[in-house]
């Protein structure tokens, strides 16, 4: 969790007052138009026991995740449980309306930002303006926030370009972020889990999809839909991605040499090389020579 600061008195009107703690950061207040992405502000706070947002439209896109507490959203008139873990978008057009619970008072994030490149992540990541989804996981989340409150709070010249490039990372790590849903749909990403871990631990000695199908207990046609499904990719492309990803780091600290390192996997060495340029943008020779 960022250090506590209290909130800067110089906030915008937009921000609210109602938090007991917060740490904020202010960069373009005023962008300009035609930009692919820029960060107008950003931070984290701790709500007040009567803190209540209502809008009937925002200046911005914005994107809001909760970190612990509860409370009630309302967006574009569709009412919405918060919740740990629970992410949200909106921007112009979109009214809002957030509470928290006294009790169990909220501890969120947020970003505000413009630009077509914004607009494209959010699609992307299925959190359009007026959207709100519940993760499934949300650590990865939670670090690519602090990293963002960190470096918006830094006085370097280069801040603001740094924090569009976190946005950036951030929408990105929200596109492959597993969402919550229906009990079916938990035990689906529980079952993926299970596979995946299965192949990143076995994936020098897994062969074919049906020996790592076998091992989990599901048929292959279900492997695949999983992979599909949760990481937007084939369980056998993503088998072929951590062999490369060690076959370059054998070649580059063992000394071996390409045929070896294609014998250890039990590839075919033409197979190999197909297989490491199609990863990795190069042959395995040309990456031998540019490691010098």
């Amino acid at each position: 969790m960022p250090s506590v600061s209290r909130q800067a008195p110089a906030a915008p009107a937009f921000v609210s007052e109602q938090v007991t703690a917060a740490r904020r950061f202010y960069h373009n207040l005023r962008p300009r138009p035609g930009r692919a992405l820029t960060v107008v502000c950003g931070g984290w706070e701790e709500c007040a026991p009567d803190y209540a947002i209502d809008r009937k439209t925002f200046a911005y896109l914005s994107l809001e995740f909760v970190a612990a507490g509860r409370g009630e959203l309302v967006l574009g008139g569709r009412s919405h449980p918060l919740e740990p873990g629970t992410v949200f978008s909106y921007g112009p057009g979109v009214s809002q309306q957030i509470r928290t619970s006294a009790e169990a008072r909220l501890t969120k994030y947020f970003v505000d930002f413009t630009g077509t490149r914004g607009r494209e992540l959010l699609r992307e990541c299925k959190l359009p303006p007026g959207a709100c989804v519940q993760l499934a996981a949300s650590t990865d989340i939670r670090h690519a926030f602090d990293t963002l409150v960190r470096i918006g709070a830094s006085p370097h010249r280069l801040a603001s370009r740094m924090c569009a490039l976190q946005v950036e990372l951030l929408l990105l790590a929200l596109v492959r972020s597993p969402q919550s849903g229906s009990s079916s749909e938990r035990r689906s990403l529980a079952t993926f889990e299970r596979c995946r871990r299965h192949i990143d631990a076995y994936f020098l000695t897994l062969d074919t999809l049906e020996q790592a199908a076998a091992a989990c207990h599901v048929d292959v046609a279900y492997l695949c839909r999983l992979f599909r499904r949760f990481l937007d990719e084939t369980p056998f492309r993503y088998l072929q991605r951590l062999q490369m990803q060690w076959a370059a780091e054998r070649l580059h600290t063992s000394g071996k040499l390409i045929r070896e390192v294609a014998d250890d996997l039990r590839i075919d060495p033409f197979q190999f090389s197909r297989t490491f340029k199609r990863i990795h943008g190069v042959s395995p020779s040309a990456f031998l020579s540019a490691r010098g």
